[in-house]
């Protein structure tokens, strides 16, 4: 059973409690809070390794490692959100943040990212949960002695508690952290389709739409969508995205179906995996209305809530030098985790 040695910084399960999260006075502004770290923030540096790893179906994915596994705490694995790839900045600031841990990392890519289309029509989304659950069950068999966490940014983060829910007896992970979830599709769909949130939707959607007509230079889409590609350069939402591209090549009856059947909001009550999730109230990408209650919680599901934050934010210290809160939270949910477990283990061999 798991205790968290310092209890001020434990996560408190089955409960929503406030984050300990607080903007500086220059960041309290959701949109500076989700754009600075992504275009004015120097990235970290990352020195990685290319992996392709191979799956049933006869498609691939890209994996990224960093540090080295056999002198590490543990091993971390990434899943990066919509369009996402190491090189975002979530996912390389927070993978050199773990390094410098001690801790090895391996990241995902999703079916089709990273740069390199994939092979199969289908590709990846929201509820996309068999490749990571292939992955995973393949990282254990590379690395059965290895203790091993997971970390879900926006969209990989939904898709990691949708796993974790579906598999509430596995023990490949130890524990999860999942960082601003779209909890619910169908409101975050309409909420990121007004306003300056627009903007957001419009530089994803170019990238969806550009990403999708790539391969269909390649793989014969005729027979599997309804649309072609001059209607598909037209689509101006999420919305129309998901209704005519992700729902028929992922076997949804339309979007509406796709929302409901892939919403972690719905998952939550049935995970068992240690998780602690963050979120906060004024991400742009979303509505703040779709924090789910405790109730709906698990009692190994542990619900931290800020007022401000943005999304996938978390921007503290000066306009000159400024900092990721979320590596800090990270670090201590994790730190916490694996030093119990590296104790234990000297112990146990002494």
């Amino acid at each position: 059973m798991f205790t968290d040695p310092n209890p001020t910084q434990a996560v408190r399960y089955g409960e929503i409690v406030e984050s300990d999260f607080v903007p500086p006075w220059w960041a309290k502004n959701r949109h500076l809070q989700t754009i600075f770290p992504r275009f004015l923030q120097k990235r970290a540096k990352l020195n990685y390794r290319k992996e392709k790893l191979q799956l049933p179906d006869g498609d691939f994915v890209n994996l990224i490692w960093a540090g080295d596994i056999k002198s590490s705490n543990g091993l971390i694995t990434l899943f990066h959100g919509l369009e996402g790839s190491i090189r975002s900045h979530y996912t390389n600031d927070m993978a050199a943040n773990l390094v410098r841990q001690g801790y090895a990392v391996v990241l995902m890519h999703f079916r089709g990212c990273g740069g390199e289309a994939n092979l199969k029509p289908r590709a990846y989304h929201s509820g996309e949960t068999e490749d990571a659950w292939y992955f995973l069950n393949w990282l254990e068999k590379q690395f059965p002695e290895t203790r091993k966490a997971a970390i879900g940014f926006s969209l990989g983060a939904n898709m990691l508690l949708k796993l974790l829910s579906e598999q509430p007896k596995q023990k490949i992970l130890q524990a999860a952290m999942a960082i601003s979830v779209p909890f619910q599709l169908d409101v975050c769909s309409t909420n990121i389709n007004q306003g300056f949130s627009r903007i957001y939707q419009g530089y994803l959607l170019k990238s969806m739409i550009n990403n999708l007509l790539l391969k269909m230079r390649s793989i014969d889409y005729k027979n599997l969508l309804k649309v072609n590609e001059t209607q598909i350069k037209q689509f101006k939402s999420f919305r129309e995205f998901d209704q005519h591209i992700t729902a028929p090549l992922h076997g949804y009856e339309d979007a509406a179906d796709y929302y409901k059947k892939c919403s972690s909001a719905n998952f939550l009550q049935n995970i068992s995996t240690p998780t602690l999730v963050v979120h906060a109230k004024d991400d742009p990408f979303m509505h703040e209305t779709i924090v789910p209650n405790a109730n709906e919680l698990s009692p190994s599901v542990g619900l931290e809530v800020s007022e401000k934050g943005g999304h996938v934010g978390f921007l503290q210290g000066t306009p000159w030098r400024p900092k990721i809160w979320m590596h800090q939270r990270a670090n201590r949910f994790l730190n916490a985790f694996f030093d119990e477990f590296n104790t234990t283990n000297k112990a146990t061999n002494q």
